[in-house]
């Protein structure tokens, strides 16, 4: 949608970026797009959080509930929800399967800003908006919808330190393994 600099906090208006380079370079190497994944081929799939999954996965940044999912997105979701393989969704990318996948159980954390700590607390409205249901953890918990074999955690959804986060996905990480084993 547009490149943020961080330093800032602030879109940089004179720059543009490839979301596959950028993907690339994070991540150092090899990478495919994602139009070439298949359910087939892997065990599992997770979803990054970060606004670029409200902003390039999806237009919920600017169209809240009423978003549309990258048909990509919503095609690799699908397809894993079917195969009965686990997806794992941290930060605000839990949005992704509220949109795509018909009563799923996510969380993006807490449902009150509380003093400022879930300052995207609104977001639990949007989630339940898109039919889904919410469930209220914490920034270090991991949510299961064992049913779906969805599992989701809040991450940057909460103003905290760095290692409750890191905590938080950790378990998403460890629950989407588990479910994968089964």
């Amino acid at each position: 949608m547009h490149v943020i600099d961080h330093t800032k906090g602030q879109p940089s208006e004179s720059e543009t970026r490839n979301v596959l380079t950028e993907s690339a370079r994070i991540a150092r190497g090899k990478i495919t797009d994602l139009a070439q994944l298949s359910a087939a081929n892997h065990d599992a799939a997770i979803f990054p959080g970060g606004f670029g999954a409200a902003k390039n996965l999806s237009t919920f940044a600017v169209d809240g509930k009423d978003c549309k999912v990258n048909k990509d997105v919503e095609r690799v979701l699908k397809d894993f929800h079917k195969a009965g393989k686990p997806i794992g969704l941290c930060c605000i990318a839990p949005v992704l399967a509220a949109r795509v996948l018909r009563g799923v159980e996510v969380t993006v954390g807490h449902e009150q800003e509380e003093g400022g700590r879930w300052p995207y607390a609104g977001t639990a409205e949007a989630v339940k908006a898109m039919g889904a249901k919410h469930c209220v953890k914490g920034v270090t918990e991991a949510h299961v919808d064992r049913k779906n074999k969805v599992v989701s955690t809040p991450a940057f959804m909460c103003e905290t330190a760095l290692h409750h986060i890191h905590d938080g996905i950790g378990a998403m990480v460890t629950e989407v393994l588990e479910l994968a084993r089964k």
